[in-house]
């Protein structure tokens, strides 16, 4: 979860060139953002779209934990789950549509993959709690030191800062108080993080930084 960031470099990489590519054929800038998006579902399998699902499939479930851990485990897509996957890809979409529009998708959905990869660290912190004995989560929620997580927020915070200035830095807290509230109502609702969730917190964060990215920020 700490090099999370630096391993997903690749994927960032592959994304801006998709954004570049598209920007540099004048295609649409909403089949840009929906080819960039593509392929980062492409990149990672669905995991994490997978995961925002079932998480809220989870979350909506009514009745005992053990249910709701349940549902989350068969994987089969129900209403809600469904559309919170549509809902945030439509704002994944439409906020780098913005961004193709404005010229600056490239960096843009570079830092957003970074950002997203970022927020795993401190959602793992040492002393969260992971939902069940087994599966991901159990091997990784709670096993980030505290000194290890604000290393990585710092750094990424810097990088941020450095490549897009004031706008980044917003669009990296927007995203770790997204993932915040995902954490919060996991621990409501689940007693603490599974798989999952942490899938869910990275198209969350992804979806948060885009959007903190499109149009000015107000003056002081």
């Amino acid at each position: 979860m700490v090099v999370a960031p630096i391993a997903v470099l690749p994927v960032a990489a592959a994304a801006a060139a998709t954004a570049w590519g598209g920007d540099l054929l004048a295609l649409p800038p909403l089949v840009v953002a929906t080819l960039t998006v593509a392929v980062l579902g492409l990149a990672t399998g669905g995991l994490h779209l997978d995961g925002l699902a079932d998480t809220v499939d989870g979350f909506a479930t009514h009745g005992t934990t053990a249910r709701r851990l349940e549902v989350m485990r068969r994987g089969d897509l129900g209403p809600s789950g469904a559309a919170a996957l549509l809902l945030v890809l439509a704002v994944q979409v439409g906020a780098l549509s913005a961004l193709v529009a404005q010229g600056s998708s490239p960096l843009a959905v570079f830092l957003a993959v970074v950002v997203s990869r970022a927020v795993l660290a401190p959602a793992c912190l040492r002393g969260l709690a992971a939902a069940r004995a087994d599966g991901l989560g159990s091997t990784v929620v709670g096993a980030v030191p505290v000194l290890a997580a604000a290393l990585v927020v710092c750094l990424t915070a810097v990088v941020v800062i450095v490549l897009v200035g004031p706008h980044g830095l917003v669009g990296f807290a927007v995203a770790l108080v997204a993932v915040g509230a995902v954490l919060l109502v996991s621990r409501r609702k689940l007693g603490g993080s599974t798989g999952d969730v942490l899938g869910a917190c990275v198209e969350i964060a992804f979806a948060a930084y885009l959007v903190t990215q499109v149009g000015e920020l107000p003056a002081l």
